[in-house]
């Protein structure tokens, strides 16, 4: 019905990763590992007006392709030495779906993946490039992870890589390289719950054994953080992601305000995550355990918000740093806000020719 793979093999060649987000565009390139850490190459962000994005779709190329050549020309730091990139799609704007289905050959699974997600996904399947990869086999069954994003917003990506001379190599959700990176953490041998708070949603999914197993979206994100902030305090957009920033949820004399303008949105994502904890451990043996919950994105930043989260949760909750896994050598790291920022970029780095760094 119109569907493709999208996974592209290619050679023993260097490629870098490129994350573009609701507003931004992150880049980097990361070496083979050395002292069991990968060296940064190059890495840079730079941002552009939401507003040329639709529904995750670039609509006015023009703008992104000026953003993404003034990071390459102005605002790297280091190098990016190759053309070959890898891409990540918004998690939100995917429709993923963990099957388990019965031992078949590659063509019958094939067609039953695809008669599996004409009945769950809510659109025409030839609007969709559908994937899938197998996670875990056993005597009778096979475990898989299937993926479905709209033509419309993978072509505009690779529309724009076109624009910027570059070749496309690798494509995947945005989670799914997150927890690439979190794979090489020396504390990820427990199942977790890994959310990802970006611009306006927060991706959540459970990793078990470094694969993604359940995810899910909701709507609260940094920016959301922002808008309620000014809303309730009555000050200025500027003003608010100061306060965000610098106090947060942590105690001041305007924490009773503060922790009231972003309680709804923060709600959400604890009832999200409260419900993909139940789903996870109610449909094993009683042995799969969630273990940890761990933070990352622009707006994991907030401070108090992890305590937060345990304290609603109890549940250990930490935000995971990118740089304990990579060294950065002499080049300049980020400042410690921005460094959760470049969790999906990094993952995206580590994917390297013959398979994939973990």
């Amino acid at each position: 019905m119109g569907t493709a793979r999208t996974t592209l093999f290619f050679k023993d060649r260097p490629l870098f990763g490129l994350d573009i987000g609701t507003g931004s565009i992150k880049v980097m390139q990361i070496g083979p590992e050395t002292r069991k850490k990968r060296p940064v190459i190059g890495y840079g962000m730079t941002r552009f007006d939401p507003n040329v994005m639709k529904e995750g779709e670039i609509v006015d190329m023009k703008t992104v392709a000026k953003a993404a050549k003034d990071l390459f020309q102005h605002q790297l730091i280091g190098d990016i030495t190759t053309r070959r990139v890898a891409l990540s799609v918004p998690t939100f704007r995917t429709y993923t779906r963990e099957m388990q289905l019965p031992k078949m050959n590659e063509k019958e699974l094939a067609e039953a993946i695809q008669t599996e997600a004409e009945q769950y996904i809510p659109r025409p399947l030839d609007e969709l490039y559908l994937d899938y990869t197998i996670t875990d086999r056993t005597e009778n069954e096979v475990m898989v992870y299937m993926v479905a994003v709209s033509k419309n917003i993978v072509d505009s990506y690779t529309n724009l890589m076109h624009v910027l001379g570059l070749e496309v190599v690798f494509i995947e959700p945005s989670i799914i390289a997150s927890t690439r990176l979190l794979g090489l953490d020396a504390h990820n041998e427990l199942p977790g719950v890994l959310v990802d708070f970006g611009t306006r949603s927060a991706d959540i999914s459970i990793f078990d054994n470094q694969h993604v197993t359940v995810t899910g979206t909701v709507e609260s994100g940094g920016d959301l953080f922002t808008e309620n902030i000014k809303d309730a305090l009555t000050v200025s957009h500027a003003e608010a992601a100061l306060i965000k920033t610098k106090y947060g949820l942590s105690l001041s004399k305007k924490q009773g305000e503060i922790r009231k303008a972003v309680e709804p949105l923060l709600s959400q994502t604890i009832k999200e995550v409260r419900r993909m904890v139940r789903y996870y451990e109610e449909r094993g043996d009683g042995s799969n355990k969630i273990g940890q919950i761990i933070t990352m994105g622009g707006g994991a930043n907030m401070p108090g918000l992890n305590d937060y989260l345990t304290e609603h949760l109890r549940m250990p909750v930490r935000m995971f740093d990118p740089w304990q896994v990579l060294d950065y050598g002499k080049l300049q790291p980020p400042s410690y806000a921005e460094r959760s920022m470049y969790m999906t970029v990094a993952g995206l780095g580590l994917v390297q020719s013959k398979g994939v760094i973990a």
